[in-house]
């Protein structure tokens, strides 16, 4: 929700790249989100993330469940990755998860986020669900797990990953000193 300020406030560039963690998740042995795994660690992210969207002013509502299947929105955010409105698509979808505890794997809520941007949603829910986004999104899903990523967010600079949106700081001064654009 706040790296396209911060990136552009230090002129770095960036290029999202959606992925499924389910699958990474699972070559790790987890069928489940680490945080609903590991109960002490659940609360314990629950309760930082409330202060971290207090400090930012971002909405926050703990979903009552989590995690969500956000493959239906991942498939329209890597199919449609080039359209200018993708970034904004994303965060429309975070908002209805994250700040309204809205079904995000229901069409309809899929189809609202789109409808918000103006967009006609028909038609893009319709070509995200092809056969070619599929296999789209599978293969983004495999490079992101060839690249060593295990979570989200996951920033990369060059050949160097930051995780985590306590290292989004860093990722964005590395990729500044460094001249290249984060990912």
């Amino acid at each position: 929700m706040r790296i396209e300020k911060l990136a552009e406030a230090t002129g770095v560039a960036i290029d999202w790249k959606p992925f499924l963690l389910g699958p990474i998740f699972g070559e790790q042995g987890w069928s489940d989100s680490p945080f609903n795994i590991y109960p002490a660690k659940g609360k314990y992210m629950w309760r930082d993330l409330e202060r971290i969207c207090n400090a930012l002013s971002i909405p926050f509502v703990r979903p009552s469940r989590f995690p969500r299947n956000g493959v239906l929105a991942a498939r329209v955010a890597c199919w449609f990755a080039s359209e200018p409105w993708v970034n904004e698509f994303s965060k429309a979808v975070f908002h209805a998860n994250f700040a309204e505890d809205r079904e995000i794997s229901d069409p309809d809520v899929v189809l609202a986020c789109l409808r918000g941007l103006g967009l006609q949603g028909s038609r893009l829910l319709k070509q995200a669900q092809s056969a070619e986004s599929k296999a789209k999104l599978r293969a983004q899903t495999e490079h992101a797990r060839s690249l060593g990523i295990f979570g989200a967010p996951s920033f990369l600079v060059g050949k160097e990953m930051f995780w985590g949106n306590d290292r989004l700081e860093q990722a964005l001064a590395w990729a500044k000193s460094h001249d290249i654009a984060a990912k």
